[in-house]
């Protein structure tokens, strides 16, 4: 129902549901995002829509001032305005929805200030500390190689975790050294890897993968005992386990062998279009972070020896 004499649509409290599951609808079939994209967006707009319901409001605002007072209630639950900002994200592409679909008037976060906030640095590894991270520890059993070939195609392609444990065998191309990765909002990728790698990989395939499947099929690269595909949180403990036992003191994490991919690459002198291609960035922006890694240590390094600091 769309008004005709009034800023706002007014919809009855139980109807908010039916809107969000069309919302979600609209992000899966038209806009096609990634899967942790959607999971996001439709948990801050319903937290959103919660809100709503319980300050007794039966209407779309078309005005920013209930936003202001959600956006004041997260505040005041120690939510960091980083995760704000991220709220309004979301609701920006709800409200967004709405007026496509002649549910509301106006997008009331237009009228508001995104806040403001520091962009972290990504935390990267020198190559001292990932050469440690990928040399074997011991002889390695066909699990200790196939978390080896995890690790390598990892840091030599900087894939996303998800997309590193959801590889399809097929995706994996030994003899011309490359993997098709289908990454966000379904974009694919072709994205090379070395030598070492590839030895790496190739030994997994031939020595460890059949003996980890004992005569099962599987359809993913990276195979667990029961067949299938191992999930983040289990290559995040490998991580961590890998890193302690090659005496890695940093809290390290998956996604930082994607970061160090990347500042490594560039500053080596990869060009920037090219790093952006292989991480599959949407924007450049995104990637020119990692160009200002190399800065900050060479000014943390003037800091601490220049004699006039």
């Amino acid at each position: 129902m769309v008004a005709t004499d009034t800023t706002e649509v007014i919809l009855p409290s139980p109807h908010f549901l039916a809107v969000y599951e069309r919302f979600l609808h609209y992000l899966i079939s038209e806009r096609r995002l990634a899967e942790n994209t959607i999971a996001a967006y439709g948990a801050d707009v319903l937290a959103f829509l919660r809100f709503l319901i319980a300050q007794g409001e039966s209407a779309i605002p078309s005005g920013p001032e209930p936003l202001r007072l959600y956006l004041a209630a997260e505040s005041a639950a120690h939510k960091s305005s980083r995760s704000n900002a991220r709220r309004l994200s979301a609701l920006k592409a709800f409200f967004a929805f709405l007026l496509r679909e002649d549910l509301a008037a106006a997008n009331p976060v237009d009228l508001l200030d995104l806040p403001r906030h520091g962009r972290t640095l990504p935390k990267a590894l020198s190559p001292r500390e990932v050469m440690a991270l990928l040399t074997p520890q011991g002889e390695l059993d066909p699990i200790g190689r196939r978390d080896n070939a995890m690790l390598y195609l990892l840091y030599a392609t900087g894939l996303r975790v998800s997309e590193l444990v959801n590889l399809p065998l097929a995706a994996c191309n030994l003899s011309a050294g490359f993997v098709r990765v289908l990454g966000k909002g379904d974009k694919e990728r072709l994205i090379p890897f070395g030598e070492q790698a590839r030895l790496r990989l190739d030994d997994y395939l031939h020595q460890a993968r059949p003996l980890i499947l004992k005569k099962k099929r599987s359809a993913y690269l990276f195979v667990t005992r029961l067949g299938g595909p191992m999930t983040r949180l289990r290559f995040w403990q490998i991580v961590r386990a890998t890193a302690l036992a090659a005496g890695i003191a940093k809290d390290i994490s998956p996604h930082m062998l994607r970061h160090s991919f990347a500042s490594h690459l560039l500053s080596h002198g990869a060009d920037l279009r090219a790093v952006q291609m292989m991480l599959g960035h949407a924007d450049i922006a995104t990637t020119q972070i990692y160009t200002h890694i190399d800065q900050e240590r060479l000014k943390s390094t003037h800091r601490k020896f220049h004699p006039r600091n």
